[in-house]
């Protein structure tokens, strides 16, 4: 049911009222009994209720577990490695 909100033409007070869509408008301010006039309004928006509207909700639970993911065990190379490589040394200048 919709959100109606309303303006008296007389004493300016402004109210809401909560009516069904075939209620017919009301038409007596209840604070002075003047002329009521119905305001547009945006409204409050969309509002989502029950389930289904959730990524959660869609989730079935009957399906398979993922199997356990075998990880492969990286050995180290047996070898230690051997002293660096020399390298030569770049020819001087000198002569």
């Amino acid at each position: 049911m919709p959100t109606y909100e309303y303006e008296c033409t007389q004493c300016n007070y402004i109210f809401e009222a909560f009516q069904k869509i075939t209620d017919k408008p009301l038409k007596k301010c209840p604070k002075c009994g003047g002329k009521l006039r119905r305001l547009i309004s945006g409204g409050a928006g969309l509002i989502f209720k029950g389930s289904g509207f959730y990524v959660t909700d869609y989730k079935k639970s009957n399906l398979p577990k993922p199997k356990d993911k075998k990880t492969k065990d990286l050995k180290k190379p047996d070898k230690k490695p051997g002293p660096p490589a020399k390298v030569p040394n770049p020819p001087s200048g000198d002569k």
